[in-house]
């Protein structure tokens, strides 16, 4: 991606513009963000990934008494019906499932991978919404068809209304308001309130047409939360190295793991105090492990690319084409699933680090960015970058594609 290249995306800003004066500053409202745009999943094939077990989905429901909210799986017999007013459906991760979903969140990968998550399709008969609320993180609001008016605002009340099954603001003040249609988008910075409710809309067909709006949201790691995931990867390096084989004796003895030891501990008339020389002992501990930064930024890489915990993949059926891929006789591109990302030392894909250096680093790099590799480019790898990939490609984390006409006479 060029990201000096203005796009009718951001409103003919460039990708560099956009980050600069918008992202986690203010909003920006696009009128026809992606022109003549067309639903990807028709409201029946939406219902149908929302009645599957591995797919995030929520119902919620807007009654004259309060909110009702469901959590997926959802049967389409336990939808309401479309002449009800006021209901939605929410349905999580839909690239993971949807080819052209997945294509259309690469559009914004001029954020890094590491903070892009997934899109998000809301459908909603009049009325429908999930009432004023602010989100922690920065969100793409793209109108795919139908009408949805938004009202937003810097909210500081950040008052919750009690006992409802939503995050809903209590004492919503709105700043401006927008009428969205097919193919408008709005960017939010995280922390701005927003409240957006379906409106009738008909289509060109003369139709009633559905309220469908695709949020393009993105990750927003948890200090804490990743200080403890990032600690215990440490920890199980620190136990994969002790348990490795190394060859020597001295070697070996010094990979053992190191165990409290307090020789010169007292006796002791309170048992439940805490020793001073556990407290020392555990604080050195955290601090060694925190001492080789190519330790934490292995960690880190570990951390960002393990898939969601209902991401399961499936071990390839078609066998590893080795030497086609050496002859350059076949391309290849990750799976939708897969989360793949580098830093100058490593190559992390799905929850796993390896070293990368040299040529097939950069190789490795290449696939990171592009998600793909054709059968030109695949002729530079190594005997043993051919062999990872076929390991990922047996795994399902890529799949092989035996003919690239791209590089025919090349």
């Amino acid at each position: 991606m060029d990201i000096n290249q203005s796009l009718d995306l951001l409103a003919g800003l460039s990708p560099a513009q956009f980050m600069r004066k918008y992202w986690q500053k203010k909003p920006l409202l696009v009128r026809q963000a992606i022109p003549e745009f067309q639903p990807l999943l028709s409201r029946a094939a939406l219902c149908k990934l929302a009645a599957q077990e591995h797919v995030e989905s929520r119902l919620i429901v807007r009654q004259p008494k309060g909110w009702r909210m469901k959590q997926g799986p959802i049967a389409p017999r336990g939808l309401p019906p479309l002449s009800q007013q006021g209901w939605t459906l929410l349905v999580q991760g839909v690239d993971l499932h949807d080819a052209g979903a997945h294509a259309l969140l690469q559009k914004f990968r001029f954020a890094p991978d590491a903070r892009l998550d997934d899109l998000m399709i809301s459908f909603a008969t009049t009325g429908g919404g999930v009432g004023p609320h602010f989100d922690s993180y920065d969100v793409f609001l793209l109108q795919a068809s139908g009408r949805r008016r938004w009202r937003i605002g810097q909210q500081k009340d950040r008052t919750l209304q009690p006992g409802v099954p939503l995050k809903i603001l209590q004492n919503f003040q709105p700043e401006e308001e927008f009428v969205l249609e097919a193919g408008d988008m709005l960017y939010l910075p995280p922390g701005y309130a927003h409240d957006g409710v379906a409106e009738a809309a008909v289509g060109s067909d003369g139709k009633a047409a559905d309220c469908m709006t695709y949020s393009i949201g993105f990750r927003v790691p948890i200090r804490n939360v990743l200080a403890a995931e990032l600690l215990h990867r440490l920890a199980e390096f620190s136990e994969d190295e002790a348990q490795a084989s190394p060859g020597e004796g001295r070697r070996q003895a010094a990979r053992q793991p190191r165990l409290y030891r307090d020789p010169g501990q007292p006796a002791t008339a309170t048992p439940a105090a805490m020793p001073a020389g556990l407290v020392t002992f555990a604080e050195q501990a955290v601090l060694d492990a925190l001492k080789d930064p190519l330790a934490l930024s292995c960690a880190l890489g570990e951390c960002m690319t393990e898939p969601k915990p209902s991401v399961l993949f499936e071990e390839c059926l078609q066998a590893w084409a080795s030497d086609a891929a050496k002859a350059g006789q076949a391309s290849l591109y990750l799976d939708a699933r897969t989360r793949m990302m580098y830093d100058s030392d490593h190559v992390f894909i799905n929850g796993e680090s390896y070293r990368a250096k040299g040529a097939d680093a950069t190789l490795m790099h290449r696939l990171a960015d592009q998600r793909s590799l054709s059968a030109r480019e695949l002729r530079k790898a190594s005997v043993a970058a051919i062999a990872l990939l076929g390991d990922w490609h047996d795994a399902g984390w890529l799949r092989q594609e035996p003919h690239d006409l791209s590089d025919a006479g090349t």
